[in-house]
């Protein structure tokens, strides 16, 4: 009796195998964008010219990590989100969100506290700081000075941005590989007739 390669299933693993290859590859051209990415946001936190506020998300990702001061006009809503101060330690981020005028809305992190229940009064002003991202896309600003008597909140950092990309396409090439010996070693069973 003779015995065949079977068409069908070694064209389903080739076509797994070019499908996963072709993720690997794809994921190193986003290990070297976003290694380009983190490379402006460094570059921006060196500069010292001011930025101008983003007056939609789409201008967002442009200003990041650069200095900017906004007028916060309108405080909306004042809130408390788990965060770290300069010193590393976890407490409550003191959030406001604030009507921009010609900017809508934005989060303006005024400083750290370390408990939740230490709310601040606020009434809004202007605020100077640093860019960084903010919820739904939008930009929020760090304070720097931090204002309400609170403490400093940990500066925003490019370096807490993962970049694990390399690793995902070294997992899709293991990925491939690993499809393409569990194939041979069906393959040649099947040749052999066990």
């Amino acid at each position: 009796m003779t015995r065949r390669v079977p068409i069908f299933a070694t064209i389903i693993v080739l076509l797994a195998v070019a499908t996963m290859v072709g993720l690997g590859v794809w994921q190193l051209h986003r290990a070297s964008w976003k290694e380009a990415l983190l490379a402006q946001y460094r570059q921006s936190l060196t500069l010292s010219s001011l930025a101008s506020w983003p007056k939609d998300k789409a201008g967002v990702e442009g200003v990041l990590y650069r200095h900017s001061v906004i007028h916060c006009d309108k405080v909306l809503s004042l809130d408390a989100l788990a965060g770290h101060n300069q010193a590393g330690e976890t407490g409550w981020a003191q959030v406001a969100r604030c009507q921009i005028r010609d900017a809508g809305q934005a989060d303006v992190v005024l400083g750290w506290a370390a408990s939740p229940q230490d709310r601040v009064q606020w009434a809004g002003g202007e605020v100077q700081g640093i860019i960084s991202p903010g919820r739904d896309g939008e930009a929020r600003l760090i304070a720097s000075p931090p204002l309400a008597g609170l403490q400093a909140n940990a500066a925003p950092d490019p370096a807490d941005i993962p970049n694990n990309h390399m690793a995902y396409a070294w997992q899709w090439f293991f990925f491939a590989a690993t499809a393409l010996v569990i194939y041979a070693i069906a393959l040649r069973k099947r040749l052999k007739g066990k």
